[in-house]
């Protein structure tokens, strides 16, 4: 297969990766046109690029997995991101979910423990062209980035036992936080956590989900 079938094939996946978000309900337009825009098969492993718009979770090393683009477009639709909105994002895994954020946010911070895998994802992003309003780092991602907050939304890639008091502590009112909840093998909750008051948060359950573990100071211990 030459390049030019592969970018036409990969295309072809791309749009029936779409058109399965749109039946399974997910409606903001700004997502589905970020989704369009970035090739997820340069976001995987290549052994894997054929399965790149498959809608299940794929592994990308270091035992993380880039999220089944369903979730991915679940949890940035929960989110309620603006173009100036400033995000923290706690798991950057490949990159994947890194540059759609930056095509619908104002500023994106994230977070990844693994070297690796933050090494990768940088040179990914750079290539990609999302850097401009990303800033990289590693680290706890269970403490969040307290120089930089408050953030409008915080979201996070990994299943934690409950939400960290650092990174509630660090939503900006109104803001709202994504994170799954529960076991660090199952069942897990992919919760939503908007910031109504000082001390007030509203929660909400929006599906099941099946995460990795959240490791850290205020997640799962090694």
């Amino acid at each position: 297969m030459s390049r030019d079938d592969d970018t036409d094939m990969q295309a072809k996946r791309r749009a029936e990766m779409l058109a399965v978000l749109r039946r399974r309900g997910i409606a903001s337009e700004a997502v589905l046109d970020a989704m369009a825009q970035v090739p997820r098969e340069r976001f995987v492993p290549d052994h894997l690029a054929e399965l790149a718009y498959e809608d299940g979770a794929l592994p990308i090393g270091d035992g993380q997995t880039i999220s089944q683009p369903y979730i991915v477009a679940l949890m940035t639709e929960a989110a309620g991101l603006g173009p100036e909105s400033r995000v923290l994002e706690v798991g950057t895994g490949s990159g994947y979910s890194t540059a759609i954020l930056s095509l619908l946010a104002g500023h994106v911070f994230s977070i990844e423990r693994h070297d690796t895998l933050a090494t990768a994802a940088r040179e990914r992003l750079e290539k990609g062209g999302y850097l401009d309003n990303v800033t990289l780092s590693v680290g706890d991602g269970t403490l969040g980035l307290p120089e930089q907050a408050p953030f409008d939304a915080i979201i996070i890639a990994a299943a934690g036992p409950r939400v960290p008091e650092a990174l509630r502590a660090q939503l900006a009112m109104g803001g709202r936080l994504i994170m799954p909840v529960g076991s660090a093998s199952g069942p897990q909750k992919l919760t939503c956590v908007t910031r109504d008051g000082e001390e007030n948060f509203r929660t909400e359950d929006l599906a099941p989900v099946s995460f990795v573990p959240l490791i850290g100071a205020q997640g799962w211990q090694r």
